[in-house]
C-alpha cells in the first residue's frame, strides 16, 4: 500500500535520482540514516513502486547519436496507447513518447547518427504501428534537457 513519502524519502530519491549505483552507506551519509535503514527504505519504495527501476543513462553523444528529432505521428483510426508503447519500445531511437492533444495522436523524441540514419528509424517506427502520417522537427541545437544528468 502506498504511502505518503516523507523528507528522508525523497532525500533517497534525489540521491539515487543523481547516482544509481551509490551505496546503501554513501546515501546514508548523505541523508543521516544507516546503511541498513536505507536499504528498508529502498526496499520499499521498490515494493510500493515508487522506484520502478534502475537503469544506464546512456550518452548519446558516445553513441555518436548526434541527431535529435521530435516526430509527431498521427495513427489510423482508435489504437490503444498500450499498442503504441508495444510498437515503438523496441526501436532503440525512440527516446521517448507521449500521447498528446490536438491533431496528432503522439509525439517521440528520435535519436539517431545521422539524417540517414534518422530516415531508417522513422520508416521502422511507421511500419511498426497503424500510423497515418507524421511530421518531424528535427532539432538544431538543445538549450534545456532536465531529463537526463
Amino acid at each position: 500500500m502506498l504511502r505518503g513519502l516523507d523528507d528522508l524519502d525523497e532525500k533517497v530519491l534525489a540521491c539515487l535520482t543523481r547516482d544509481a549505483r551509490a551505496t546503501y552507506a554513501q546515501v546514508g551519509d548523505e541523508v543521516g540514516l544507516s546503511a541498513p535503514a536505507v536499504k528498508r527504505r529502498v526496499d520499499r519504495l521498490l515494493d510500493e513502486g515508487v522506484i520502478k527501476g534502475f537503469t544506464a543513462v546512456i550518452d548519446p553523444y558516445a553513441m555518436q547519436w548526434t541527431t535529435e528529432a521530435y516526430v509527431q505521428v498521427s495513427c489510423r483510426g482508435n489504437i490503444l496507447p498500450e499498442a503504441l508503447k508495444e510498437a515503438w519500445e523496441p526501436i532503440p531511437e525512440v527516446v521517448s513518447a507521449a500521447t498528446i492533444t490536438g491533431t496528432a495522436d503522439a509525439i517521440l523524441r528520435v535519436r539517431a547518427r545521422d539524417v540517414r540514419h534518422l530516415e531508417q528509424a522513422l520508416e521502422r517506427i511507421r511500419s511498426a504501428g497503424p500510423v497515418d502520417h507524421s511530421e518531424s522537427i528535427i532539432v538544431l541545437s538543445q538549450l534545456i534537457d532536465r531529463g537526463h544528468p
